[in-house]
């Protein structure tokens, strides 16, 4: 299909070639000389606009990554960082509160640059404000802004120390938005009491959340006088969105950002991701590790191997079956496969089994989407498999996820007692192409009943009016 560019300049061509035939044709040279033609009417819009050239796509160095944290903290968070930092290519800096301690020096190149915040106690209003950590966090954009860094930035994205980005799916995502025009981007709290006590219109900044370039240029000329206006304003995040909602950007939600306002196990929640990429993750120290028998910075890393390997799929829930023996796998791609002894709908197995819990305890409902409960039937809880390693192929990528733990039931009955009990391990085969936005891939299971222990699934694109169920 034509682009709308290219029918505008067809048109100002067509309309200055127009122009020229009718002064020729009925004016004569006196007339010309005497009463000159302003030909600028016809040809300035039009030459700029073939002459301007034609804007690239938003790519990773459109991104200034605007960072926070503690130099106490630092020495139990860097594995976070480096984990998805990239040297030389992603564009940023990591706003510190005091100059790191000598074990940091020299400064390691596997780390965004580091600045030291400003010191707010110059501000005026210092003496009233609720939060005056939350406050010098706050201000890194300001200060950022000041640096002059900001050479064909399109995007600043914020976050915290102990943020983890999937910063191609982030890329991918804000190229679906006009970076100029006025956007705020970003997600709210996993947890009810949460969003009620902050905002439920609110970007949470752990989980991160994106400014379009011209909303900041609005927000820093504003941005210390708005901090007046909310002093009372306990934190951050709470406060950038009054800030912004009163320079006229709402805010726009976006589900692969996940500020975690959880504790416990996370595997059933991100064994059941919504189809959305996945954009970020935080609070790991609130939480276990992501895989089991891991430490967190060694879980965070392990997840990260899947994801530089193709991020588009990383957590993407595909659905299969073996019908012949009942069975109904679920995969996250790069994190988990579950096996069921027995048939269950998508419909049923997009809500998270229910193995965490909310940030602080109360009446239910406390989470912002629905969830299906831990079962000790053997019908319903399924086989875990957790991510083991990923390879890539000529035209494919190969994922295998291993059983870490049994599951300690009797097989499902419904099903004729046939269990998946002696399965192992499982391989996933998914194209090298990346998966496009929000596609939901069905999948086909390859079981040689000869070799029980191993089974391979293939991801493919859905069937026309396909059911998964």
């Amino acid at each position: 299909m034509s682009s709308p560019n290219y029918h505008t300049n067809i048109l100002c061509i067509l309309g200055a070639i127009v122009a020229i035939f009718f002064i020729l044709v009925f004016f004569n040279q006196t007339y010309i000389n005497t009463q000159p033609f302003d030909r600028k009417i016809f040809t300035i819009k039009c030459q700029d606009r073939l002459l301007q050239p034609k804007e690239t796509a938003t790519n990773l160095s459109h991104l200034m990554f605007v960072l926070v944290g503690s130099s106490r903290a630092l020495k139990n968070r860097r594995t976070y960082i480096e984990s998805w930092w990239r040297p030389n290519v992603t564009r940023g800096n990591l706003f510190l509160d005091v100059e790191p301690s000598k074990e940091f020096r020299p400064w390691s190149p596997t780390f965004p640059p580091f600045r030291i915040s400003e010191d707010i106690k110059k501000l005026r209003i210092y003496p009233k404000l609720a939060n005056r950590v939350h406050i010098r966090i706050y201000r890194s954009i300001l200060e950022t802004y000041r640096l002059k860094q900001d050479e064909g930035v399109r995007w600043y994205v914020m976050g915290d120390d102990d943020s983890l980005f999937f910063v191609d799916n982030i890329v991918d995502v804000l190229s679906k938005y006009d970076h100029t025009k006025k956007h705020y981007i970003g997600m709210f709290s996993e947890t009810i009491k949460s969003n009620y006590h902050m905002s439920f219109e609110m970007g949470y900044g752990g989980a991160g959340y994106a400014l379009s370039y011209p909303l900041v240029e609005a927000l820093v000329t504003k941005l210390d006088e708005c901090v007046e206006r909310y002093h009372y304003i306990w934190a951050g995040d709470q406060l950038q969105s009054a800030c912004l909602a009163d320079l006229g950007a709402d805010f726009i939600s976006e589900k692969g950002f996940h500020q975690m306002d959880l504790h416990g196990d996370l595997s059933g929640l991100l064994s059941s991701h919504p189809t959305a990429p996945l954009l970020s993750l935080h609070h790991f120290e609130a939480v276990k590790p992501l895989f089991p028998g891991m430490d967190r910075p060694g879980s965070v890393l392990h997840i990260m191997k899947a994801g530089n390997v193709d991020q588009s799929r990383t957590l993407q829930q595909s659905i299969c079956y073996i019908r012949a023996k009942n069975w109904t796998f679920s995969v996250s791609w790069g994190y988990s496969v579950h096996i069921y002894e027995k048939i269950f709908t998508r419909s049923q197995l997009k809500r998270p089994i229910e193995t965490f819990q909310p940030w602080s305890r109360g009446r239910p409902p406390v989470f912002m989407f629905n969830t299906r409960p831990v079962s000790q039937d053997p019908c319903e809880a399924p086989h875990w498999f957790f991510f083991d390693s990923v390879e890539q192929q000529d035209e494919r990528v190969v994922t295998s996820y291993t059983r870490k733990f049994p599951r300690n039931m009797t097989s499902c009955s419904l099903t004729g007692n046939i269990s998946a009990d002696l399965l192992t391990s499982i391989r996933v085969f998914s194209p090298q192409t990346p998966k496009q936005g929000r596609k939901v891939e069905c999948c086909d299971v390859e079981y040689d009943y000869e070799v029980a222990d191993v089974s391979n699934i293939r991801l493919r694109d859905c069937r026309r009016d396909e059911i998964i169920a």
